[in-house]
C-alpha cells in the first residue's frame, strides 16, 4: 500500500506559497506505516488538475489532496473530483447551514457564492470542518487493477487541514503492519561525494534503514528511514546505523536532526564555560546572527564586530598586496585582537581580499590562550551561499578545536 499527495493551487506553482502540506502529510502517514512514492502540486488549470488525479488513482491506494475549496472562481478541485467521477455536483444541506453558522457568528453577511462550498460530488462524503468554511471531500474510486483508490481532499489552510487530516481523515485510512521512523545526522566538512565514498554500502539502494543524502550549503544530513513493525524494532535498527555512520565519519559528524553547528558550539562553550568573540569581515554578519540565535547563547556569546567596522575597530593597515600569507596574517592578527579586546576564551576572524586574478580569497582564524589557527578558505557559488558556508567553516573550526581538547 502506498500513497500520493496533491498540492492544487496556482499560489504554488507560481512559488508565490510554499507548500508545506505535502510535507507534513508525509510525516503523518508514515508513523502509520504508509509510505509516500508522489508529491505533485498543481496549479488551478481544470484539464491538468483532471489529468493528474486520472494518473493519481491508477497508480496509488491512497490519494491525499489539499486545497482548491474556497469559494472562489479559482478553486475547482470540487469539480475536478465530480467530472473524474462522472458525477454531478449536489447541495449538501447540513454543510450549507455550517457555512452559514460561520458567517453568523463572525456577525458577516455570507456571499452567495460561499453556497459552492456546501457543493459535493454525487456519491462522495463532506468531511466536517470546526475551523474554517470549507468542509473536506471523502470519495473512493475503483482502480483498473479492482482495487479502490481512498481520495480525501482537504483545504489548503495548515490550520484546518491538519486538525482534519488527525481527527476525520487518519482514523479511515487502513493502517499497515509495519511503521516507519526517521532520523537525520548532520555532517560538515567534506564535499557529497566524499561523504558518500566514506560511507560505503551504507547508502546502498535497497538498504535496511535507507540512507539519503541531502546538501545544503556545505551541510550533509544524511537521513535515515526504518521500516518495522514496532518503534522498538525501528530505533535498533537507526540506532546501529548512526553508530556506523560514527564509525565512518569521525569528526564530521557534528549533530543530529535540527541541530546546527552553532547549536553544538554553543552548547559545548557553556558545558565548559568559556566564551568566544568574532571578527567578520566578510559575511555582513551571518556569523553573529546565528551565534545569537542558538539557545544560551548569551551565556558564551561575548560580541563581535562586523564589515568595514573591523579595521577601524583594531587599526588594521590597508594591504594593497594579495597574496595568501598576508591575507592569513591579517585574520590571525584580527583573531588575537578580538580576544583580547572581548576577553574571551577563544576569538573567530573571517578576512577577505582579491588575489592577483581578482579571485575572492579567504581566510579563517581561530584564537586561543595557546595560539591562532589560520585555515584557508575558497568561497564558491552565489555571494549568499559563500557568506553562509564561510560562517560554517568558522564555526566547524571552533567546533573541532572544541572537541579535541
Amino acid at each position: 500500500m502506498h500513497a500520493e499527495i496533491l498540492a492544487i493551487g496556482t499560489e504554488l506553482t507560481t512559488g508565490a506559497k510554499l507548500d508545506t502540506n505535502s510535507q507534513w502529510l508525509s510525516i503523518e502517514l508514515a508513523a502509520v506505516g504508509i509510505p509516500v512514492l508522489l508529491h505533485t502540486t498543481v496549479a488551478d488549470d481544470m484539464p491538468v488538475m483532471l489529468e493528474t488525479l486520472r494518473a493519481a488513482v491508477r497508480r496509488s491506494d491512497i490519494v491525499l489532496i489539499s486545497g482548491g475549496l474556497g469559494p472562489t472562481l479559482d478553486d475547482l478541485t470540487r469539480q475536478a473530483l465530480a467530472d473524474l467521477a462522472g458525477v454531478e455536483l449536489v447541495l449538501h444541506e447540513p454543510s450549507l447551514q455550517h457555512v452559514r453558522d460561520i458567517f453568523s457568528k463572525r456577525k458577516r453577511i455570507m456571499p452567495e457564492r460561499n453556497v459552492i462550498q456546501a457543493m459535493f460530488p454525487a456519491g462522495s462524503e463532506p468531511i466536517a470542518n470546526p475551523h474554517g468554511t470549507a468542509p473536506g471531500v471523502w470519495m473512493e474510486l475503483p482502480r483498473p487493477n479492482g482495487a479502490r483508490c481512498l481520495i480525501a481532499t482537504m483545504p489548503g489552510v495548515p490550520s484546518e487541514m491538519k486538525p482534519m487530516f488527525r481527527d476525520s481523515v487518519l482514523p479511515r485510512l487502513p493502517h499497515s503492519h509495519k511503521i516507519i521512523r526517521r532520523a537525520r545526522v548532520n555532517c560538515y566538512g567534506v564535499g557529497e561525494s566524499a561523504c558518500e565514498e566514506l560511507l560505503g554500502d551504507v547508502t546502498a539502494r535497497g538498504r535496511d534503514p535507507e540512507v539519503g543524502i541531502t546538501v545544503h550549503e556545505g551541510t550533509i544530513t544524511l537521513r535515515i528511514e526504518a521500516h518495522g513493525a514496532t518503534e522498538s524494532e525501528c530505533d535498533t535498527k537507526i540506532a546501529a546505523t548512526k553508530r556506523l555512520i560514527h564509525a565512518r565519519l569521525g569528526e564530521l559528524v557534528f549533530g543530529e536532526e535540527d541541530e546546527q553547528l552553532e547549536d553544538v558550539v554553543v552548547r559545548e562553550l557553556n558545558r565548559r564555560s568559556q566564551t568566544v568573540a568574532v571578527a567578520d569581515e566578510v559575511t555582513g554578519g551571518v556569523l553573529s546572527l546565528w551565534l545569537t540565535a542558538a539557545s544560551d547563547s548569551e551565556r558564551c556569546f561575548l560580541g563581535g564586530v562586523i564589515g568595514s567596522a573591523v579595521g577601524h575597530v583594531f587599526n588594521v593597515p590597508e594591504s594593497n598586496e594579495h597574496v595568501e600569507n598576508v591575507l592569513h596574517e591579517h585574520a590571525s592578527h584580527l583573531a588575537q585582537q578580538t580576544r583580547l579586546r572581548f576577553g574571551s576564551d577563544f576569538a573567530l576572524a573571517i578576512a577577505g581580499s582579491l588575489n592577483t586574478e581578482g579571485i575572492p580569497q579567504l581566510s579563517l582564524a581561530l584564537a586561543d590562550a595557546h595560539g591562532v589557527e589560520v585555515q584557508e578558505h575558497i568561497p564558491v557559488a552565489d555571494v549568499s551561499f559563500a557568506r553562509n558556508r564561510a560562517a560554517k567553516s568558522a564555526l566547524d573550526l571552533l567546533r573541532l578545536k572544541l572537541s579535541q581538547m
